[in-house]
């Protein structure tokens, strides 16, 4: 977030990106792109065959069968999801909290957003009785719900949906009429691998689910914009992805050719990147455990992380103390504790959440160092949260969260 603290409260170009990893580019990453960067032809729009290729070879081995003619790439997740939108018509529907890019892609269309309360074990997906009754009263209002947005390995609240979780907002969905739109770009970031178990959407019910997935979430530099979409098999899949391509070819949102070749290469999994992203993931499982730890002992609610390098706080039972320090709602609650960390903390409105719900996403990144140097050094840590500036970091959080008693 950026701006200063008027300006940074409402306007969509100060809202929180998504929690980034913290650490240095992968030297075998930044040669092949710099191996490209001479190549004079660009990517046509959705892709060229070399990226679609290897993202089909990426779903494949997460049981997802895919041919490349069902594969479309784009410049990031943002240009992607809506021109997902503008391909559809009809209302949209997705949990609350979601992820804070989602709700302004659906208002820049024009359309309203419909957010949906969670169930109390998970985020990412919507209780399915309260959809039905959304659905129903958004079409006894004059509404046409077509799309439900929804994500297992969810921003903010860190967590992973259970798979019976994940069916029944499904059938609900289903049911109801709504495609359904599986955002999984934290899929590859789970904390416990071996213990949690993911589902895709899709493997339930292939022919209405279309997957998208932002590569910054474990494989890419957030720094380099591309995400992929794929589609069902079949003749809705196939016109929904030319409709999509007419969006993205609209907005020009094509993947650079250089960005390409290194997301192709980070797809295909060599050993670098798939060893990168496992020490990544449990590094920031170590951090998010702590920090989980030192919030609820402060008093503070939040589900315990499973995935992402994030978790979701609920501050609530700490009001009282807040009050006292003029602390209100989520927007000053953002504002005080960013202030008092010196690190962006998101407050829940910016993820759909009620303005007088004293939420916030406490990011796993800022407390793994300083610099690169320090940064690599939790990384390759087998005990990082013993380092000096792990636990320097670590300490500020819990005097703050202390502090609001």
């Amino acid at each position: 977030m950026t701006g200063t603290d008027t300006e940074g409260r409402g306007p969509v170009r100060f809202g929180p990106h998504a929690p980034g990893a913290g650490l240095p580019v992968l030297p075998g990453l930044s040669a092949v792109l710099a191996a490209a960067a001479g190549d004079p032809v660009g990517e046509p729009p959705g892709g060229g065959p070399t990226l679609r290729e290897a993202a089909c070879g990426y779903w494949w081995r997460r049981g997802l069968r895919t041919r490349p003619g069902e594969v479309v790439a784009a410049s990031g997740a943002q240009s992607l999801l809506f021109a997902l939108l503008g391909a559809y018509d009809g209302d949209v529907l997705m949990p609350r909290p979601c992820p804070a890019w989602w709700t302004p892609q659906v208002r820049l269309l024009g359309r309203p957003a419909y957010h949906v309360p969670v169930p109390a074990e998970c985020g990412g997906v919507p209780d399915p009785f309260a959809l039905m009754e959304t659905v129903r009263r958004v079409r006894a209002e004059g509404g046409r719900p077509r799309l439900l947005l929804l994500s297992v390995a969810d921003d903010p609240t860190a967590t992973v949906a259970p798979p019976e979780t994940v069916r029944e907002a499904c059938e609900a969905a289903l049911g109801e009429g709504l495609h359904i739109v599986s955002d999984e770009t934290w899929r590859d970031t789970v904390h416990e691998p071996h213990e949690t178990v993911l589902v895709s959407p899709a493997e339930m019910y292939p022919e209405d689910v279309t997957v998208i997935s932002d590569l910054a979430g474990a494989l890419t530099p957030s720094s380099w914009p591309v995400a992929v979409a794929r589609f069902p098999q079949g003749e809705r899949g196939a016109a929904r992805r030319a409709r999509t391509l007419d969006v993205l070819t609209a907005l020009g949102a094509v993947v650079p050719a250089p960005v390409a070749a290194a997301a192709a290469h980070a797809l295909d999994e060599p050993p670098e990147v798939t060893e990168r992203a496992t020490a990544a993931s449990a590094l920031h499982a170590r951090v998010a455990a702590a920090v989980h730890h030192l919030v609820v002992t402060a008093g503070a609610v939040s589900r315990p992380p499973q995935a992402g390098r994030h978790l979701y706080a609920d501050l609530g039972p700490l009001r009282a103390g807040l009050a006292a320090r003029g602390v209100t709602d989520s927007m000053e609650l953002e504002d005080h504790l960013s202030g008092h960390l010196d690190m962006p903390v998101p407050g829940g409105h910016r993820f759909g959440d009620e303005l007088g719900a004293l939420h916030v996403r406490l990011d796993t990144a800022p407390f793994l160092g300083a610099t690169d140097e320090e940064r690599l050094e939790s990384l390759a840590a087998p005990a990082p949260l013993e380092l000096s500036h792990v636990t320097a970091a670590l300490e500020r959080l819990g005097a703050a969260f202390e502090d609001l008693r």
